[in-house]
């Protein structure tokens, strides 16, 4: 019994041993096509209202061709699943509605009332802009703060290597609308 157990560990501790180590991550400014895991928060201030909170996970599956963001509570049940290409954007909600529109900025205007610059954050996410924002750098060349067209994007990195790709980012147009995401896994969508 114990020569078993003890061949058992042996084979495990060989195989571990040759297995490939992951392949590395693109860095920030190569990434193109990626998926991310992580948790979100979103407050919208309405004048003369309460504030509203909501929040869960999401996974973003972002691709040349298109993105798809699948959304879920805390606990991962799923709320919602948006779809976009260049033709056509759609959203599926848990209770089989959908709708959709040529635009996914308007399809999520229409469905929360709220604008949010959707088809800009891949580019946001990344530190990238489309158009003529002001973006602060840190001391290692990393987004600090990007400004576009009223929104707000703040990075935090855990990793110190200039090519870091964000941990944190908090999207807001102050006083109105602020999405905190917390990115638990980049991956290389390629």
């Amino acid at each position: 019994m114990i020569l078993r157990l003890a061949l058992l560990l042996a084979v495990s501790l060989l195989t571990a041993c040759t297995s490939l180590p992951p392949a590395p991550m693109a860095e920030r400014d190569t990434l193109g096509d990626f998926v991310l895991e992580g948790r979100f928060a979103l407050r919208v201030s309405m004048p003369g209202q309460a504030a509203q909170n909501s929040g869960g996970r999401l996974t973003w599956t972002h691709q040349k061709t298109g993105d798809r963001v699948l959304l879920a509570s805390p606990l991962g049940y799923g709320l919602a699943e948006i779809e976009t290409t260049p033709e056509i954007s759609r959203l599926r909600t848990a209770d089989g509605r959908t709708r959709e529109s040529s635009d996914p900025d308007t399809l999520i205007e229409d469905v929360t009332g709220q604008r949010l610059p959707i088809s800009r954050l891949p580019t946001w996410l990344l530190g990238r802009s489309g158009g003529a924002a002001q973006i602060t750098r840190d001391p290692l060349g990393r987004p600090v703060r990007l400004i576009e067209d009223g929104w707000q994007v703040d990075y935090s990195f855990e990793d110190e290597h200039p090519g870091a790709l964000p941990a944190r980012l908090t999207l807001s147009r102050p006083g109105e609308i602020e999405l905190r995401l917390r990115i638990e896994a980049w991956k290389d969508g390629q």
